[in-house]
Parts: structure tokens; C-alpha cells; sequence
């Protein structure tokens, strides 16, 4: 199975706990069962600076009340290169993303973009499957590495991707600079304001995902697919007309 197995998940070493809310989307909807999450990275290296932050906003997600997979990459073939796309690690992945609520996408930046892995997982989602949309209403977090000064040419292209997919990308981002300072040699990132950042990140993904959770079908339910579909609207079931109908808003 392509999951890669987190190490220590209730190890946070950078985190403060006098300043961290355990249960960030609290109020805000149901938190119960835990919000759902995905999280992709974009290198196969052995050190890969993405996948060590990807472990560490896993962690954190844990912390914050989230069940997370990580998905290995390094048994992806490339796109139509098996025929129908029968391939254990894409029906894993397709599989994973139709588990998850939400999604975390690291990827490094190489020559100003986004690596051809992280590219590789996404093409690997369709937009459509059987009926069924792997991405669509989910919430998205998007991060990015860098070998020198701090850029954000990878996040502004997975915000791209991710508004292609149909899914709620966050405001907030992480890109860390100068990746191999930030982290020990046992892979754990060090205290420091770009650790924060992630904190930060994944603290509003699940308040997001919490409080879409009881209307993600309702904002991705579209016209022009319902007329595809034929499936014609119920007078009696829309509130929108019995609103109006008993003249609210006018």
C-alpha cells in the first residue's frame, strides 16, 4: 500500500502547547467523526525536505483532532502509460482522495515550479470518475520548499491547480526558504517563524474543513451538471423557492 508511516506522531518538539488550540474548528460545526486529510508531497528523495514538512503538518493535524494518510509517490507510472490507468498506486491514490475531506499539496520549487512528482499525483485525479469527483469541495493547503531564498511560485501554481480542481484552497500558505537549515538530522523541523507558519496553516484547514463539512455538497452542486444528469429540481424540496415564495427577502 502507497501510505508512508508517520514516525512519532504525538512528538512536537517546535510547537508551544501554551498558545496552541487543540480543537481549532470548535463551534465552527461538527468535529466529529475527525476531519479527514490528504497530504501529497513532490520529491522522492530520500531527505525530502516536502515530505518531512508534509510529517510535520501531519503531526499537527493529528494534534488538532484530523485523521491524515500520507501518500507515497514512488510507485506512481506516469500518466496513460498503463492502459485505463489500472495501476495499484492510482486506484490508491483516487481511493485516498475520495476518503479525505481536505488535502495538504507540498511541493519543492524546481526552476520556478512545481516538481513533475507533485504534477504527476495531481494529473492522476479527475476531475470526474464513475459519477464520483475525488477533489471536488474539498478544502486544500498548499505549501512549498526551496533550496534558496523564499519564493512562491510553487504555491501560486498549486492554488491554480487547486481552483482547476474544484476545491476550497485556503488563504493561508506556507513556503519555507533555505529548507535544509530548518530541519535536524533527525528530520524534525526546528522552532522558527516558518514552523509557525505551518502551524498556522493547518490550524485554518481545519477550521475550513469543519466548517464546510454540512454544505460541501450544496456549494459544489451545479446547474449545468444537474441538466446533464437530468435531475430536475423538486419545488417541494427547494428552500430557495419556498423562501420566496413565503416572501422572504422582499
Amino acid at each position: 500500500m502507497p501510505l508512508r508511516h508517520l514516525t512519532d506522531p504525538g512528538h512536537l518538539p517546535a510547537l508551544d502547547r501554551r498558545y496552541a488550540i487543540e480543537r481549532p474548528g470548535l463551534g465552527l460545526g461538527a468535529g466529529d467523526p475527525p476531519p479527514r486529510i490528504l497530504l501529497l508531497y513532490g520529491s522522492l528523495r530520500e531527505r525530502a525536505y516536502s515530505r518531512l514538512c508534509v510529517e510535520e503538518a501531519a503531526r499537527l493535524l493529528q494534534f488538532f483532532g484530523c485523521e491524515t494518510r500520507i501518500f507515497d509517490p514512488s510507485t506512481l507510472p506516469l500518466p496513460d502509460q498503463v492502459a485505463g490507468d489500472d495501476h495499484p498506486a492510482v486506484h490508491e491514490l483516487r481511493a485516498l482522495s475520495m476518503w479525505s475531506e481536505g488535502h495538504v499539496w507540498c511541493s519543492p520549487e524546481r526552476h520556478g515550479q512545481i516538481t513533475g512528482i507533485m504534477k504527476l499525483q495531481i494529473d492522476h485525479l479527475p476531475l470526474s470518475m464513475g459519477g464520483m469527483r475525488p477533489t471536488q469541495g474539498r478544502t486544500l493547503a498548499v505549501m512549498q520548499v526551496s533550496a534558496g531564498s523564499q519564493s512562491f511560485n510553487s504555491v501560486n501554481t498549486l492554488r491554480l491547480l487547486g481552483r482547476w480542481m474544484r476545491m476550497v484552497t485556503i488563504p493561508n500558505q506556507s513556503s519555507v526558504a533555505k529548507a535544509f537549515q530548518e530541519f535536524d538530522e533527525a528530520g524534525r523541523m526546528r522552532p522558527s517563524a516558518y514552523y509557525d507558519r505551518i502551524v498556522d496553516v493547518m490550524e485554518e484547514l481545519v477550521r475550513f474543513t469543519v466548517l464546510l463539512r454540512p454544505h460541501a455538497a450544496q456549494l459544489v452542486d451545479r446547474y449545468s451538471e444537474r441538466k446533464e444528469a437530468n435531475r430536475t429540481v423538486d419545488p417541494a424540496a427547494d428552500l430557495s423557492a419556498i423562501a420566496l415564495g413565503q416572501g422572504c427577502g422582499r
